[in-house]
């Protein structure tokens, strides 16, 4: 092959935006308040590893400013989780500040999310509590 020959190179494949419904959002929240209802999830991880997951997926999708920070505690929090070394003390930092994020955004909100978010900060924040123990 000729060392002068240009690269072929494919067009980068267009990112297309994610569309979340309202109902969508809401029923990623209620299924979290469940989950979290029932107590933490298992060690093994696998519940809370698939909400964390769909949580990326959708604070991804979402244009609202101010969420940069639980982006990036939401993706911070999987990838602990998803490793065997990370201590119980370093998950509940994160949860911590999840917690207080949650709560600040339930600040600003409307369409009916304050209060489900409140009860999430507080779920969270409780985590955090018994995981510090």
């Amino acid at each position: 092959m000729d060392s002068t020959a240009s690269t072929p190179h494919s067009a980068p494949a267009p990112e297309i935006q994610l569309h979340v419904s309202d109902e969508q959002s809401t029923a990623l929240l209620t299924d979290t308040l469940n989950l979290l209802g029932q107590g933490l999830p298992n060690a093994d991880g696998a519940t809370g590893l698939h909400e964390l997951e769909r949580w990326e997926t959708v604070l991804a999708a979402s244009d609202r400013p101010g969420l940069a920070k639980i982006k990036q505690e939401v993706s911070l929090l999987r990838r602990m989780l998803s490793s065997e070394d990370t201590q119980s003390h370093e998950v509940a930092e994160v949860l911590a500040s999840l917690g207080a994020e949650a709560a600040k955004v339930a600040d600003e909100s409307g369409n009916g999310y304050a209060d489900p978010l409140h009860n999430l900060s507080k779920v969270l924040i409780k985590a955090s509590n018994l995981l510090s123990r």
